[in-house]
């Protein structure tokens, strides 16, 4: 004798209710979409991230440390009476770059962080003095400073020794480095002011190479 049976338990066995069937759908498409904003999510960190990390990776450093607004101050106190070119090394924010410009000189930054580059052009198109500064994307040991009159860099005690060197050989006599944080460590400096990490030493290139011609 065979039994009958119902249609509605035979489909049973094989599909799936709408309300089940939805729920696994919504399911693998969160297990899709998961995925998918996490790998984006760590694509982006991975490109904001690698400029600010990388410098790190160097054999020497040059970390990005905002200037505070004392250490501002003082480098614009050095360049008074002074004229020319003036390039900052390392120029991070640009706020040195855009304080000179407001002091009249056509200043340019040196930045290997493009991200900071950006924004210093927006920060000095924002301060009104966009048509007097340029910031470039470059390694500090592949720009020559020939060109340049003032020099203000904020350095790190390992670099030091070897920008003395580089700088001595590339800049004309009338040219002044300034230095923040941090002095060279073999030239005497001719002015210094400023206290602490506010600390400004300036160095006249002239001064430097008179000691030299008596030596």
């Amino acid at each position: 004798m065979t039994l009958e049976i119902p249609e509605e338990e035979r489909q049973s066995g094989h599909v799936l209710p709408a309300s089940l069937e939805s729920a696994s759908l919504k399911k693998n498409n969160w297990g899709l979409l998961f995925p998918g904003i996490l790998g984006g999510a760590l694509v982006t960190l991975y490109a904001v991230a690698t400029p600010f990390i990388t410098p790190a990776l160097r054999k020497v450093c040059l970390p990005f440390v905002p200037a505070t607004s004392k250490q501002t101050e003082n480098v614009v106190k050095m360049l008074r009476h002074r004229r020319g070119s003036l390039v900052d090394i390392g120029s991070g924010d640009g706020r040195i770059v855009i304080a000179a410009a407001k002091e009249g000189f056509p200043a340019v930054g040196y930045e290997l962080n493009p991200w900071l580059v950006w924004y210093s052009r927006y920060r000095a198109w924002r301060e009104g003095v966009h048509g007097s500064t340029k910031f470039y994307v470059s390694d500090l040991w592949k720009v020559t400073f020939a060109q340049y009159s003032n020099v203000v860099i904020f350095g790190v005690p390992q670099m030091m020794p070897q920008l003395e060197k580089k700088l001595e050989l590339e800049l004309e006599d009338d040219a002044r480095v300034i230095a923040c944080r941090f002095p060279f460590p073999h030239w005497t400096p001719d002015h210094t002011t400023g206290e602490g990490i506010d600390t400004v030493w300036a160095y006249d290139m002239s001064t430097f190479r008179g000691r030299e011609k008596r030596a």
